[in-house]
């Protein structure tokens, strides 16, 4: 399936696009509609929050402690991975490759564990998240859920670090505790939270949900750092669904505000300094978090996961991917863009592609960064962030992971990944 987040371009789409590009002078008129439409229909796609997730890879067996999976792409990588199963309620995790069956076609895994429902054979949903559920219940770390007033009220889980006392977090809050229960007599006090202290703020990518952030929870809690996983206006799963130009992607154009509301509760919760984490689209929210808001200065460091640095790079490739032709995908970000065609997207405006490129903006950065990038990034292209590190190496620590594809460093590498975190954490 081609890659948009998960999306596909649709093959009617797709030929219109091929027929605008070799039709003759006669029909310019017919293959310039054409094109606009295929650019317009890849505009929205990848703006749009896209709710289905198909199930693209086939439990074949489960026996025991023992997961058999038919090869492919996705089942053959190395890692730790979680399975999803019947739209979501079923959720197991997976350890790395033991055994791989050229003849029937087929590699096992270990079971590692089924967190809700029960693995059976059928279709299946990979995902490099690994943990599902909330801190709790899937890390066993006490957490609060908490609000956090922007531009809408937004959504968050507030983890304290291993040293702090869970009580002094969040007013008003009931929390889960190690224990198992939910503590309803527990309220955090209003006012009461730590002074200073480490914070960080994690925001996840495009198409995904805050259990993306989950994997960094451990490290981070394990150094004492208070983590705030916050969700921004076109999150999945918000108790009240976004709607209109808020429930489009805006490629982190706008996004950035809902960072800065979670940095400006962070501070008003006692944080002094904060890091940001971002994976994928959330890294290039937390890039323009950092050059846009007034609440840059309380930032210390970025650590950055796969992050889109530039949009129209990833934006070309993603329209090679499509098997559009270039025209059509430049065509796209234009409407994505400019200032007449922006509503044929559906954005709340224009989103402003050259202040979203950081390769060419790579002199205003001012900020430590760790930069972790898989070079065979299939959605993402690891170039642009290759050649961000290469012009800052006085701020940017660059790591690669081989064989990680996209957003899976952490389910390839554990170790490098949580040892290269703590290493720039500890630093700054």
């Amino acid at each position: 399936m081609s890659r948009l987040g998960g999306q596909q371009v649709p093959d009617g789409v797709r030929r219109l696009a091929v027929a605008a590009a070799v039709a003759g002078a006669s029909s310019a008129i017919a293959a310039g509609v054409a094109a606009a439409t295929a650019a317009t229909v890849f505009a929205r796609r990848v703006v749009t929050p896209d709710a289905n997730r198909p199930e693209t890879v086939e439990v074949v067996a489960v026996k025991g402690e023992v997961v058999t999976l038919r090869a492919d792409d996705e089942t053959t990588m190395p890692g730790r991975y979680g399975l999803w199963q019947d739209g979501g309620r079923t959720h197991a995790r997976v350890g790395d490759v033991t055994s791989y069956d050229t003849v029937a076609g087929t590699v096992r895994r270990p079971l590692l564990g089924v967190d809700s429902g029960r693995l059976k054979p059928g279709k299946a949903r990979l995902n490099q998240y690994y943990y599902a559920g909330d801190p709790f219940t899937a890390l066993g770390l006490p957490f609060s859920d908490v609000t956090i007033e922007g531009d809408s009220t937004l959504h968050g889980w507030l983890v304290p670090g291993a040293e702090l006392n869970v009580e002094e977090h969040a007013a008003g809050a009931s929390v889960r505790s190690a224990a198992g229960s939910t503590q309803s007599s527990t309220k955090l006090k209003s006012g009461s939270a730590p002074t200073g202290g480490p914070w960080a703020i994690l925001v996840h990518g495009r198409g995904a949900t805050r259990e993306e952030c989950l994997r960094a929870l451990p490290v981070l809690h394990r150094l004492g750092f208070t983590s705030l996983v916050a969700g921004y206006r076109s999150t999945f799963g918000l108790p009240v669904p976004p709607v209109g130009p808020l429930a489009r992607y805006h490629l982190g154009d706008t996004e950035w505000r809902d960072v800065e509301a979670a940095i400006v509760y962070a501070a008003e919760h006692g944080a002094e300094e904060v890091v940001l984490f971002g994976w994928s689209m959330g890294g290039a929210i937390v890039m323009q978090t950092v050059a846009r808001s007034w609440t840059a200065d309380r930032v210390k460091g970025l650590v950055l996961d796969a992050p889109v640095m530039d949009w129209r790079d990833t934006l070309a490739h993603q329209a090679r991917v499509n098997k559009l032709p270039p025209a059509v995908g430049r065509l796209g970000q234009s409407v994505l863009s400019h200032r007449s065609a922006w509503r044929l997207a559906g954005t709340e405006a224009p989103v402003d592609l050259d202040r979203l490129d950081w390769v060419s903006r790579a002199a205003e950065v001012r900020h430590p960064i760790l930069l972790i990038h898989s070079k065979d990034d299939e959605f993402v292209p690891s170039t642009p962030s290759e050649k961000f590190a290469e012009a800052r190496p006085d701020l940017v620590t660059y790591v690669s992971v081989e064989g990680a594809r996209h957003c899976k460093e952490w389910n390839v590498d554990q170790n490098t990944w949580e040892s290269a975190v703590a290493r720039f954490l500890l630093r700054l």
